[in-house]
């Protein structure tokens, strides 16, 4: 049975691939007829931007499966996965842009035509990024999912390299046509930043990589927690929306099995509710350097 979570991130992911669909197809067009490279490098960033949404739409189908005999830890790391072939695709279309705005800038072959279309193509980029950013962004915090997170920072760095394009574009109405193929490097450079940031995510997680925010809030937790006298071996890691977490803890020695269960269960409750969708192990070891408690204790 589809959950309301599957259900919502299906809805945000397909939406995402019409939009960039319609946004590649628009910007190509206008970019052939004007000789726009600052449009040309938008079509391409938006034809790539459609790849991801469909890499995107795709594992977040996979993801919320639940676990089964080969994949113990579930299939969220197809997220992150998802993630990290969108850093690689944006590189692609940097070099390209950085090629080809280098090459027209030398040449001094920089003139275009700028009409009424190549300004509706980009504030209707503009409008449909900030639409579809905010949505994504919305359900990626609801549900902790990266690839509709990497989703949402590609449109949202798409709405400044639009208003780049698009101050490129006004600079060339006055003559100035170099402005456009200096607007589609700054394109590209506001690109290499998103990339960086974006495949560093991913790799992080990909490679177990502890997340330093989350190891602060759980160390914060188990040392107000009651009933434990010292823990270690905190281990953490993410794969997609979920955590995994392990630590070990010390109890007063002579407590009975039920008391240190009830203790392990407080535990495993409190880091559940404070951070959403983990699984939790908690070891219980007596500690040796206190004296056992009586039967009377």
């Amino acid at each position: 049975m589809i959950t309301t979570m599957e259900r919502e991130k299906k809805r945000v992911a397909g939406i995402s691939v019409i939009a960039a669909f319609f946004l590649t197809g628009f910007k190509l067009v206008i970019g052939l007829i004007t000789g726009s490279l600052g449009l040309l490098s938008e079509a391409l960033h938006s034809g790539l931007d459609l790849v991801a949404a469909l890499i995107t739409w795709f594992s977040v189908r996979i993801s919320d499966k639940p676990p089964d005999a080969n994949h113990h830890y579930g299939h969220g790391k197809i997220e992150n996965f998802s993630a990290l072939i969108e850093t690689f695709l944006l590189l692609i279309t940097c070099a390209w842009i950085i090629f080809e705005a280098i090459h027209r800038l030398v040449s001094g072959n920089t003139e275009i035509e700028v009409n009424v279309f190549s300004y509706f193509v980009v504030l209707t980029s503009i409008a449909i990024d900030i639409a579809r950013s905010r949505a994504l962004y919305r359900v990626a915090r609801k549900y902790n999912s990266q690839a509709l997170e990497a989703d949402a920072l590609h449109f949202s760095t798409d709405i400044w390299s639009s208003a780049v394009v698009l101050l490129g574009l006004i600079l060339a109405q006055f003559g100035w046509f170099f402005a456009d193929s200096v607007a589609a490097l700054a394109v590209a450079f506001i690109v290499l930043g998103v990339s960086w940031k974006l495949g560093k995510r991913a790799a992080d997680v990909l490679l177990d990589r502890s997340p330093a925010p989350l190891v602060a809030q759980l160390t914060s937790l188990l040392n107000q927690s009651t009933g434990i006298l010292r823990y270690h071996d905190l281990k953490v890691r993410t794969a997609g929306a979920e955590n995994f977490i392990e630590v070990t803890i010390h109890v007063q020695p002579g407590l009975t099995l039920e008391k240190a269960h009830s203790i392990s269960h407080l535990i495993e409750k409190q880091i559940t509710e404070a951070i959403p969708r983990s699984f939790v192990h908690v070891h219980i070891e007596p500690d040796k350097h206190l004296p056992e408690l009586s039967e009377n204790s």
